[in-house]
This record gives C-alpha cells, sequence and structure tokens, in this order.
C-alpha cells in the first residue's frame, strides 16, 4: 500500500465524523432555533411564571404585582432573553440526544452504561435546583427583601414631625432588573446541584476518592463559601442559603462515590484481582 493510500484511508474517517457532527449541529440550531421562536411569541406565559413568587411576596402586602420599564429598550431586550434562556430549555432533550449520538459510536459498551446515568442525571439535578430556587428560595428571598419597605415605612413615621418627609417606600421594580435576579438564582441553584454529579463522575473515573473528599471537609467548607459568595445574588442571605443547600450535596456525594467503591471492591474480589490498599 503506497503512502497516498495510506492518507487516504486516514482522511476518509476524520470527513465522515465532521459531516457526522455537521449534522448533528444542524439539527440541533434547528431545533433551538424553532424553540426560540416559540419562546419569543409566547413569552408572557414564561414571565407570568416567573414573576409568581415575587406576586405572591407583594400580594402578602396588599399590594399589587406591577414592574415598570425603566429605560426604552429594556422591554425588547427582557423578552429577547426570555426567548434564548426558555429556547434553551425546550431544545436541550433534541441537542443532549444529538450530542449523545455523537459521541456513543466512540465509546465501548462499559463506558457507554457508566457514562449516560451522568448524562441524564446532569439536567435532573440542573432541573432540582432550579425548581428548589423557584419553590423555596425566590419566595423567601422576595419577602425578606420587601420587608424593607416595613422598615423605611416605619423610618419615614418617626420623622413625619419633618417638614418635606417621604411618606414611605413602595416597591415598582424594572422588568430587566427583576428578570436577571430570579435567573441568577435559577441558573445558581441549577449549576450548584451538579456537583453530586461532577463529584461522583470524577470518583467513578478514579480521579478522587471518599477518604479524600472526607479529609478534605474543612477547605470544601471554605471552597463552598467563596464559590456562593461568587455566584448568589449580591446579599449575604442568598450566599448562606446557597451554602446550605450545596454542603449537603457534598456529603451525599461522598456516600454515592462510598457505595461505588463499594462495589467496584465487591466485583474486583470476585474476579480475582482485587489488591489490598497500602494503609499508610
Amino acid at each position: 500500500m503506497t503512502q497516498t493510500e495510506n492518507l487516504d484511508g486516514s482522511a476518509a474517517p476524520l470527513i465522515e465524523h465532521l459531516k457526522e457532527l455537521r449534522n448533528r449541529i444542524v439539527v440541533s440550531v434547528v431545533a433551538y432555533a424553532v424553540a426560540f421562536m416559540i419562546c419569543y411569541v409566547e413569552w408572557g406565559y414564561v414571565f407570568a411564571f416567573l414573576s409568581r413568587p415575587m406576586c405572591q411576596a407583594l400580594a402578602a402586602r396588599s399590594q399589587d404585582c406591577t414592574f415598570v420599564l425603566i429605560k426604552v429598550q429594556e422591554g425588547f431586550f427582557v423578552t429577547l432573553k426570555i426567548a434564548m434562556w426558555g429556547g434553551f430549555v425546550l431544545a436541550f432533550p433534541v441537542i443532549a440526544i444529538q450530542l449523545w449520538r455523537f459521541i456513543a459510536p466512540g465509546l465501548y459498551r462499559n463506558e457507554k452504561m457508566a457514562f449516560l446515568p451522568f448524562l441524564i442525571a446532569s439536567p435532573v439535578m440542573f432541573c432540582l435546583g432550579g425548581g428548589f430556587a423557584y419553590l423555596v428560595v425566590l419566595p423567601f428571598a422576595f419577602d425578606f427583601f420587601l420587608s424593607y419597605q416595613d422598615s423605611f415605612k416605619a423610618a419615614m413615621q418617626t420623622t413625619n414631625t419633618l417638614a418635606q418627609v417621604p411618606k414611605g417606600v413602595v416597591f415598582q421594580g424594572s422588568v430587566e432588573a427583576f428578570f436577571a435576579l430570579t435567573m441568577q438564582f435559577l441558573l445558581a441553584f441549577g449549576l450548584c446541584f451538579q456537583l453530586p454529579v461532577l463529584l461522583t463522575l470524577m470518583g467513578k473515573a478514579g480521579l478522587i476518592g471518599s477518604k479524600g473528599l472526607k479529609s478534605t471537609r474543612k477547605y470544601a467548607v471554605v471552597g463552598i463559601m467563596i464559590v456562593s459568595s461568587m455566584i448568589a445574588p449580591p446579599d449575604v442571605t442568598s450566599m448562606l442559603i446557597l451554602f446550605a443547600v450545596i454542603y449537603p450535596l457534598y456529603e451525599v456525594s461522598i456516600w454515592i462515590i462510598v457505595y461505588f467503591e463499594k462495589q467496584a471492591e465487591k466485583q474486583a474480589k470476585l474476579d480475582g484481582t482485587w489488591e489490598e490498599p497500602d494503609e499508610e
């Protein structure tokens, strides 16, 4: 076989992979474009869903749930952001399937069986994190933030003997600021709920072990506090809530890795390949 024939033979699989990648990307882009248009047309339903925790907090204070447009272009850009995020959520199953179909042929059967659960668990955990933020954290956070209306009102009443003082403070939220804060909460908790998936995947691959995670708990506490302060909305309460959620997930990850280690040890003993670890 000549050198030219060798080059032609090695180039053919690469071209086929590139064609396959192109087809998968095209399908994903089309799916996202369709989902984007759906969310752009029906953006009102998405915004109504996202604003429910704020509206409930305002209703508890007998206030109307109203928002204001501070900038002329604010409504347009918020609509685009809703369509972008909503389109990605709707199109994600298609995108994930296309990604799996592209990488699956290059994996062995045992690798597929090991990787597929994590591919499924990742979006599930993200949805759980976002759902926890929507159902638990956002109502608490909005109620806490709006409580300062009452504080300002009480402060104004103590100074009502002075001339030309405000009668009180009422929330009139910017649509853009409200949407940004809500998405920041949802994304922060959704991403942090990926911690068990990430640590378990690393433990499954043998990159980390349960003993190592147990011995570095104090460093994990500091690291989680730093991460919480970076990705949480800029207030101490949100940071503490995020920390209170992430650290238990760290402990859960340890027990999951312990389970996998016991399963691997059991299988190795059955195969006769088990070696006692060095106590040192």
